[in-house]
């Protein structure tokens, strides 16, 4: 269990909790929206992270690069556009926990996806089927249907999704290690979330990796719920490639740029089937304008169009707190507030028969994020927590996904949303 018995349903507790947090002041550097003329309990950090006060200042900047410099700005002052994509490096290296070479911000998360498939799914007679856990986020289903059916195959044949065990909530890692042998030497692909977006539960990538190697499969992740909230070694775990989103966790502004991460044992491909554009060339060669694509290094070699500067700029002003707060002590207060939460949740809904609890509840097999299955009331419950402040998120058919994300998420905040649910739950028992 993560929840401690040293946990106390109290406002003293929450608040001396507060004042030995040492990353209290992080809160102080964002915009928190309100509900009703009132700031809000802003538990929605997976879905789409709060401002910093600080963005507005970085996209002024390149603004007035922009006006200053005009096309000049592409290669003069400070932070030329040319290599902009660099200044993002080394955060998203200590993020993902990868190598800066392995690493570049660029497109969106499906059209990432997209392309890295095109390198990384290479179907034969043989070889051809893809593994992925059933319920994923609807765009990595469509993404790999679209796919399959774009080599001229049968998704119903090609795509193996995993279920958890009849009355489970999530997949067993045993589970997913055993479908992978049983699939063989037919797999061409384990492509599945890093952290589940519905339930909330944190794979074990090393294992399904490893496993996925073991029969000649390459390994895939879609972090979009990971990225920024848990610890991960995509490098050391051997993963081939993943992609995430900044929205959420990154807290980069709605829509921002993605990233992607490629192993450095495929840094130097040019063999590697890939669809190409002209920042993905070698960039000392770039301007001669000429035919045959060569990939730049690592990562950088999947870029297609140059950087979307103001984009970048507004990820790098969350980017740069991240290095100042740095992964582990992100960690470190995330596990803590999270079973906070839980530890509250559990006290006030007891046996009311409202809500379960279907998030993993090993800190190892979770994020910031809890997932509460609605027995009563339905979605009733989620509209009542509005109306009281509390900023969630709603998945059909009955799940409320709660995120206390520990960069601006205090202890009192989770102590206050459980006062509101206490008061809460006594409608719908």
């Amino acid at each position: 269990m993560s929840t401690s018995t040293n946990f106390k349903f109290s406002y003293s507790f929450a608040k001396s909790m507060d004042e030995a947090d040492p990353l209290r002041s992080f809160r102080q550097k964002f915009i928190f929206p309100k509900v009703d003329g009132k700031e809000a309990i802003y538990f929605c950090g997976n879905s789409l992270g709060l401002q910093p006060k600080s963005t507005q200042n970085y996209i002024q900047k390149e603004l007035n690069n922009w006006a200053d410099k005009a096309v000049d700005g592409h290669f003069h002052g400070e932070d030329a556009w040319y290599h902009i994509r660099k200044k993002s490096k080394p955060a998203l290296a200590a993020i993902v926990g990868a190598h800066e070479h392995e690493v570049v911000a660029m497109n969106n998360l499906t059209s990432n996806l997209h392309f890295l498939m095109v390198s990384f799914y290479q179907p034969t007679d043989n070889r051809f089927k893809i593994i992925t856990e059933a319920g994923a986020f609807p765009s990595d289903m469509y993404m790999l249907e679209t796919q399959v059916k774009f080599r001229g195959l049968n998704p119903d044949e090609v795509i193996v999704e995993l279920s958890p065990r009849a009355g489970e909530h999530t997949l067993r890692t045993e589970d997913i290690i055993a479908a992978i042998q049983e699939a063989g030497d037919s797999l061409a692909l384990v492509m599945m979330a890093g952290l589940q977006y519905y339930t909330g539960q944190v794979f074990d990538m090393k294992a399904i990796t490893d496993a996925a190697h073991q029969v000649g499969a390459k390994a895939g992740f879609d972090l979009a719920h990971a990225a920024g909230n848990v610890k991960l070694a995509l490098h050391d775990w051997e993963v081939d490639f993943a992609t995430w989103c900044s929205y959420k966790y990154m807290n980069s502004g709605p829509g921002n740029v993605s990233g992607i991460f490629v192993h450095e044992r495929h840094a130097e491909r040019p063999d590697l089937v890939r669809f190409a554009g002209w920042w993905g060339h070698d960039e000392g060669e770039r301007f001669k304008m000429e035919k045959g694509f060569k990939p730049m290094y690592g990562a950088d070699g999947w870029q297609l169009a140059n950087s979307n500067v103001l984009a970048l700029a507004a990820h790098q002003a969350s980017l740069d707190i991240f290095q100042e707060v740095g992964m582990d002590n992100l960690r470190d207060k995330s596990e803590k507030l999270t079973a906070y939460l839980e530890f509250l949740i559990q006290e006030i809904s007891g046996d009311s028969g409202v809500l379960e609890i279907i998030t993993p509840n090993h800190k190892d097999e979770r994020g910031c994020q809890l997932s509460l299955l609605v027995h009563k009331g339905g979605k009733a419950v989620f509209d009542e927590f509005y109306r009281n402040g509390i900023v969630g998120d709603w998945r059909h058919p009955n799940v409320i996904r709660i995120a206390p994300t520990p960069l601006y998420n205090s202890f009192m905040d989770v102590y206050r949303f459980a006062e509101i649910l206490k008061q809460s739950l006594q409608k719908f028992a």
